[in-house]
């Protein structure tokens, strides 16, 4: 039976649970007071510095309280945004600014004033590199504030603020802050992205910055920034959205060369900086599309496309477009680009996940018809011949691939058929066959003698296991009817996207039921294997018929 309850002992416990809960509510009573107190004492030391000068102390009194020394980590945020308040408004009315007739005691008082105000900038980067997110992005907000007034209201301190002075200070912040991602987004999206003159002068911090060199996270945060400007202003473009006021004699910030100009030297600071192999693909693979459009003179990214297209493997099959670019665009000599070419078609090609990009390329640059037919054959007979090994996903490309070359170049038919007139000659290859004439360690595509063999490797493939892979194979025997074949129908087949084609019923339903074997025994073990010599004993052989008699 449960034991009785006793009633004081409920009593107890629901007066005991009522005092563990008494602290925490007269902590809450206790904390709202002086936090509102603290405010009342920021307004208060706020509004004495705005009514006379002889407060000013109170500017180092909320310095201090800003709670900055020896760390960051959890400073006053009332106390940062009432300083920038305070700074705003006497670099608005002129406090900050020393004149040339000024008393000797006047020029001590703003001597002052802008050792504090620096004190404070510092402070703000401080906590921009060892606060927590939220207090990160307001000490950001609040710096960004400080540029604006200093760049409206200080005489010829435009340039000061933005080269050498605070902006460059927020900018070191954002970048090295350890754990400033929410930060940097914050800087991209609300004022790199959103403002012409902040992305215009970040552009040329991010050059100067890059111009040392630099450790591997601080490149991929320079490069996430400059990758994230991927709206490349046209020849006609006005500048209007503009984060301070922009004097508009200042044509070079009216001008979108001068943008794109910052924009070139600070993608050739990252290019030449300490890139690991990682950033180097990355960069490659925006080249087209993101980098070039920035550069007034494209023929800057040479020594570094060309770099990166004889490193081999996956580099160079990612560089292939941007120097494919400049070839075609801007003229740029580079007589050996179909020999580099033709080393990249290697076994490692078919099996890598840049398989399909490759292709697409590959199907640009042997498009023209005025290339030579040797040199066309070389790179069939190389396919050919990778397609042995290749995995199916990689066949089905290869052959239409082949095919549309042939339409394309007429002169390469003769690698399917040859007619031998000599009969003689026709009969002795009859008899004794030949050596294939192709010699694959040649590195010149146009000296392999591609042109005088022939793609029996395809011809091979028709008996291939998987038949989707020989039905294909099998287009090389029959009429070329088809004008060409569309490669986008093949690229982007997978192993895994062919087996699911196989096994899904619903879309394929089978003809017949395929037959495993051709004559269905009764049972495995025949009587004449169990009564052989060595075989199982009579005992084990009927307990085996028994077990697996049908």
């Amino acid at each position: 039976m449960p034991a009785p309850v006793d009633a004081s002992a409920i009593s107890k416990k629901r007066k005991s649970s009522k005092n563990g809960g008494a602290p925490s509510s007269k902590r809450r009573a206790v904390a709202e007071p002086d936090f509102t107190e603290t405010l009342s004492t920021i307004q208060d030391l706020e509004n004495q510095i705005a009514e006379s000068r002889k407060h000013y102390n109170n500017i180092a009194t909320l310095i201090s309280m800003l709670n900055v020394e020896p760390s960051a980590k959890h400073p006053e945020l009332a106390v940062a945004v009432s300083l920038c308040r305070v700074f705003t408004r006497l670099i608005a009315a002129g406090n900050l600014t020393e004149t040339s007739r000024a008393a000797e005691n006047e020029k001590i008082v703003v001597a002052w004033l802008k050792e504090r105000c620096l004190e404070y900038q510092r402070a703000l980067m401080a906590i921009m590199r060892q606060a927590d997110s939220a207090s990160q992005i307001t000490a950001l907000t609040l710096g960004m504030r400080l540029v604006k007034e200093r760049t409206t209201h200080l005489p010829g301190a435009d340039n000061n603020v933005w080269s050498s002075g605070l902006f460059k200070d927020i900018f070191e912040a954002v970048v090295e802050a350890p754990a400033g991602e929410d930060l940097r987004s914050e800087f991209v999206s609300k004022f790199v992205k959103e403002y012409e003159d902040v992305r215009y002068h970040t552009f040329g911090q991010i050059s100067e910055y890059a111009a040392v060199k630099r450790s591997s996270n601080v490149l991929e945060t320079l490069i996430a920034i400059l990758s994230a400007c991927d709206e490349v202003p046209a020849a006609d473009h006005e500048f209007e959205n503009f984060y301070t006021q922009v004097d508009t004699k200042n044509k070079r910030m009216a001008s979108v060369n001068s943008h794109k100009k910052r924009a070139q030297e600070a993608w050739l600071a990252i290019l030449r900086n300490n890139l690991s192999q990682s950033q180097r693909k990355s960069l490659l693979r925006i080249m087209v599309h993101n980098i070039e459009p920035w550069f007034n003179r494209p023929e800057l990214l040479m020594d570094f496309l060309t770099d990166s297209y004889n490193v081999g493997g996956a580099t160079s099959l990612l560089a292939l477009s941007g120097l494919f670019y400049l070839i075609q665009e801007k003229n740029l000599d580079y007589p050996q680009f179909y020999q580099k070419l033709y080393s990249l078609l290697d076994t490692d090609l078919l099996h890598s996940k840049h398989r399909s990009r490759f292709f697409r390329l590959l199907n640009t640059f042997l498009s023209s018809t005025h290339l030579p037919a040797a040199l066309v054959a070389s790179f069939i007979k190389r396919l050919s011949r990778l397609a042995l090994n290749a995995p199916p996903s990689a066949i089905v490309v290869i052959v239409p691939f082949i095919y549309n070359f042939f339409k394309s170049h007429p002169t390469c038919t003769f690698m399917m058929h040859r007619a031998i007139r000599d009969k003689q000659l026709a009969a002795n290859l009859e008899a004794q066959g030949m050596d294939d004439p192709f010699d694959p360690s040649e590195t010149d595509p146009t000296r392999t003698n591609a042109i005088e063999s022939s793609i029996w490797e395809i011809e091979t493939l028709q008996s291939h296991y998987h038949p989707n892979v020989a039905a294909i194979a099998r287009i090389i025997s029959e009429q070329f009817t088809k004008q060409a074949y569309n490669l986008e129908d093949f690229l982007d087949h997978t192993y895994q996207g062919m087996i699911h084609a196989e096994l899904g019923s619903e879309e394929r339903p089978m003809r017949k039921t395929p037959v495993v074997e051709y004559q269905i025994p009764k049972r495995i073990f025949t009587d004449r294997l169990l009564e052989e010599d060595g075989g199982l004993d009579s005992g084990a052989g009927s307990f085996m018929r028994g077990l697996w008699d049908f």
